[in-house]
């Protein structure tokens, strides 16, 4: 990967999505110094109020799985772990975190969200951040199954699966079950009682 030729184009296509109405910019890339590039580029073009939500911590899952196989976009040479981090480390996330924040990130996210709820734990701890978290294809895959079981009823698993999410810290969840948790309407009660 060339870093400083990707910041580059980062930055210009952040001005392209502002300039087409985008009122979030949410760099995955996890390249060096990305955020603070957005948010130059972001500025120097008058969108300054423009939000940038940073992938701050993606780790390298197997979690990416079923949408990899339904998108075909599994890499067809190598892999993503040399910019991906490593499911065993947390420190590494912490400072990931850290920087997108000194760099200019509004919100910082954590993908996946499930396997690691004790990195969104400590990051909120932390940092005091607003906070992301994307729960993906596997994980509503896990869901899915547990609940086609029979072992639970389908809204109570997805519920609980969306909460544990909420309790670790997040402020904005991203989950294949959006359409679902808003369709509940007033079921839905994922605010946590203070001190929580």
């Amino acid at each position: 990967m060339d870093n400083d030729a990707t910041l580059k184009l980062m930055g210009k296509t952040a001005v392209s999505l502002a300039e087409s109405g985008a009122d979030i910019i949410a760099p995955s890339g996890m390249m060096d110094g990305q955020v603070a590039a957005i948010r130059q580029s972001l500025e120097k073009n008058s969108f300054k109020d423009t939000v940038i939500l940073s992938y701050s911590a993606k780790y390298a899952s197997t979690l990416y799985g079923p949408f990899r196989e339904l998108a075909e976009s599994a890499p067809s040479f190598g892999d993503r772990k040399s910019y991906q981090m490593n499911p065993a480390n947390s420190d590494e996330a912490l400072r990931e975190i850290a920087l997108d924040i000194e760099e200019g990130a509004d919100i910082v996210m954590v993908k996946p969200a499930l396997f690691y709820l004790d990195i969104i734990a400590k990051a909120k701890e932390a940092f005091r951040h607003p906070m992301a978290a994307f729960q993906v294809s596997g994980e509503a895959w896990m869901v899915e199954q547990y609940a086609s079981s029979g072992m639970a009823k389908r809204e109570a698993a997805v519920l609980e699966s969306v909460l544990a999410v909420r309790r670790a810290g997040a402020d904005i969840i991203i989950t294949y079950f959006t359409e679902e948790l808003l369709s509940m309407g007033s079921g839905l009660h994922l605010s946590l009682p203070a001190g929580q």
